[in-house]
This record gives C-alpha cells, structure tokens and sequence, in this order.
C-alpha cells in the first residue's frame, strides 16, 4: 500500500548493551556470592575454629584430662546410650511413616503428616514439661500408677531418652517422603506384579532408592539426640554423673567458669556437627546422580 510505513517488529540489543548487561550480572554474582562467603565465615567457621582454638587454649593435658573426667565419661555414656535407642526407634518409625504416606492413600493421612510435624510446631522446652505432667512421681498424672509400679522416669535416664525421642521424632520421615513422593510407586506396582511379596519389595526395591536420604535422615536424628538441650534440661534434674548429658554438663562447666573444660566437652558436639555435614554433601550428591 502506498504511503505505509514499514514497521519492524523485532528489536534486538546493541552489542554494547549486551556487553554492559553481561557485566552488570557478573558483577551481581560476584557480589553476591562475596556476601555468602562473609556470611559463612562469621557465622560459621570463625566460631567453629575458635571452640578447638579454645579447647586447647590450656594445653593438651587440660583437654584430654576435661573428656576423661568421670562426670564428663557418665554424660558421654548417657549420650551414647540415648542416641543409641532413640535412632533406631525413630529410624524404623520414619521408615513406615514415610512408606506410608507416600505410597498409599488412606483416610487420616493429613493426621498423620500433622503428628510427624507436630515436635517442629512444639517448643523443646514446652515438650519436656509435658513429660514433667505425665510422669512426675509427686505431681504427675500418671503419678500414681509410677509409684506403684515403682518407676521413675522424670529426672531418671528414660525421661532423657523419650524427651529426645520426642523431639527427634520427624527427621527421617521428613527427609524420605518428598523423595518417595518423587519416585513415585510404579517400580513397586511391578515387583508386586510379578509375585514380590511386599517386605521383599521393600527390601529390593524401595529401600535401595531411599538409601542415602535415610541416611542422611539417621545422621540428623543423631545428631539433634546428641545436641538436644531444651527437652532434656527440663526433665533431667542436673543431676551430675547420673542424667546429665553432654550438652548439660557443657553448660555447668560454662557456668562454673571452667571455660577450656567446657570447650572440650563442646567439641565432641562439633565433631559431630562436622561429620554430619560432610555425610549430608554426600547424600545430597548421591541422590541427585540418581536422577542424572
């Protein structure tokens, strides 16, 4: 048509803009991760560092002599010994519960994800003085029937063991169903198919897939048993050499001005805290070359 005017409807960026914008965003990068590198170190491995750097600030023999103390050697055992009921309870419990709610369909399924989130909502402080309602011998519900059967839980090594139960309740769970939910359920439709009674399906086929979020699931339980401070502090009573755990007998050298002992004693905790990092890098690794 005469007189019309042409119109281009694509436009495209002058190579110096695109160079500019290309600029713009390295240096957004770089700034941001600078601000994630000052972050990690301030917040993390400065103080890291300084619970060795203040562990040993006595020597050697002040550090070994604070973990050999027999005080600190019965709040390692009880560590030991909580940690060593409360995961595999909670490791079988996830294990059904996660099989449960990502594989089937059920009426109370929203109850029971509610009842896995339950000890995230609760305060551990709020969880031990449940435990201290329940089971107190002087002032408890249940006191009556304790006295009778003549158990003492509260201030007593199993009230330590069910508040960590309580508190590490969800993590293997909570780490296995979004990967379950994410396979999905045909490999086991077809085992089951074929013949495979349901605990061999589990067995080979389920439990291979889930291997390394269980255990990165078992190693965070562990750790939050070997951690916990709230839950604990409420229902142990301090008793020295009898119900407190690490953390507690941390705390009372802290406040007993026995500062590179209880530095000592904390880096056990770190030691922990470290090897379960470097377990979650690898499960993390692991699960994503699953899906390559």
């Amino acid at each position: 048509m005469s007189g019309s005017i042409p119109i281009n409807l694509q436009t495209s960026n002058k190579p110096g803009q695109e160079k500019k914008a290309s600029g713009d965003s390295k240096a957004v990068r770089i700034v941001l991760t600078a601000i994630a590198l000052l972050f990690f170190t301030v917040m993390l491995l400065i103080p890291l560092i300084s619970v060795f750097v203040k562990a040993f600030e006595q020597g050697a023999g002040v550090y070994f002599a604070a973990i050999n103390d027999p005080i600190a050697l019965a709040a390692i055992k009880l560590t030991l010994l909580t940690i060593a009921i409360v995961v595999p309870v909670n490791t079988v419990f996830g294990l059904v519960a996660a099989w449960a709610v990502a594989k089937f369909k059920f009426k109370g399924k929203n109850l029971l994800v509610t009842i896995i989130d339950l000890p995230f909502a609760i305060s551990p402080v709020v969880a031990g003085l449940i435990f201290v309602l329940l089971f107190s011998t002087s002032h408890g519900i249940l006191a009556g029937l304790l006295n009778e059967l003549g158990l003492k839980i509260i201030f007593a090594p199993p009230g330590i063991i069910l508040a960590t139960l309580f508190v590490t309740l969800p993590f293997v769970a909570r780490e296995l169903i979004p990967l379950m939910e994410s396979q999905g359920t045909a490999e086991e439709e077809a085992a089951l198919t074929l013949g495979a009674s349901g605990f061999k399906t589990f067995w080979l086929i389920t439990l291979p897939n889930i291997k390394w979020a269980l255990l990165y699931g078992v190693m965070l339980t562990a750790a939050r048993a070997a951690g916990e401070f709230g839950a604990v502090s409420v229902v142990s009573g301090h008793i020295r050499g009898l119900t407190n755990t690490v953390p507690l007998h941390v705390e009372i050298l802290y406040n007993e001005y026995k500062f590179s002992a209880a530095f000592a004693v904390a880096s056990l905790l770190t030691v922990i805290a470290i090897i379960n990092l470097i377990i979650k890098n690898i499960s993390d690794w692991k699960i994503k070359q699953q899906f390559k």
